[in-house]
């Protein structure tokens, strides 16, 4: 079912747009059998459970941190994690640099942008992360690499409003993309849109989409 679920969305998904296999909860068994099935990239929201997952499957996978980020917690991934998708925080940045130095790496992060009206996102404004891309600090951070910004719609079933957030995203990206001059920092990603509305955030301009349930099945709780 799974391989079956891969197949039926990636034929949907155009060329420009990656899938991103929430594989959060789910026992190696499930993410080896998407792996056989051609899935590569991955994304977890709980670093110990990406690093065991990390030690037992094969090396070529993408490993993406998908969940709200302690700082205190980097240093377990810093060594393997292609991507980082919620930075919120300048701190969290710096903390990311010093242990992706320490491993002779650069990081790869999104930013992630508040752009729903629930209070329970994280996300930093679109104020805020212009003072971020044009500061003096962010330029001397050279062990990551700010590729895009990720964000978090709404979880409403009105199309309008969710049209509406990745719109003003995607806008806010495109001006930004265009900008932007620090070397570590090149807009290329736009992370938005889940198993529940990634097709619309795909009309609204996601090259990145995290989809869990629709591949897995339901979550499972603890």
């Amino acid at each position: 079912m799974i391989a079956k679920n891969l197949q039926f969305i990636k034929s949907s998904l155009p060329k420009s747009v990656t899938l991103v296999a929430v594989s959060k909860t789910k026992p190696v068994s499930d993410l080896q059998e998407a792996y056989n099935a051609g899935q590569r990239v991955f994304g977890e929201n709980k670093i110990q459970e990406m690093v065991d997952k990390f030690t037992i499957l094969p090396k070529d996978i993408q490993w993406h941190m998908i969940g709200h980020l302690q700082s205190n917690k980097v240093k377990y991934m810093a060594h393997f994690v292609n991507l980082i998708h919620g930075v919120d925080k300048f701190k969290t940045l710096k903390e990311i640099n010093k242990q992706a130095k320490k491993h002779d790496r650069v990081i790869n992060c999104l930013l992630q942008i508040r752009i729903a009206k629930e209070d329970t996102k994280f996300g930093f404004s679109f104020t805020e992360i212009e003072t971020i891309l044009t500061s003096k600090e962010i330029s001397e951070l050279e062990n990551i690499k700010i590729v895009g910004f990720m964000g978090m719609a709404t979880f409403t079933d009105n199309q309008e409003q969710l049209k509406e957030e990745f719109s003003s995203l995607k806008s806010f990206f495109d001006k930004n993309k265009t900008q932007t001059v620090t070397a570590n920092c090149q807009l290329e990603t736009l992370s938005m849109g889940m198993s529940g509305d990634y097709k619309l955030a795909i009309e609204n301009g996601s090259t990145m989409i995290r989809v869990g349930s629709s591949i897995f099945g339901n979550r499972n709780y603890n």
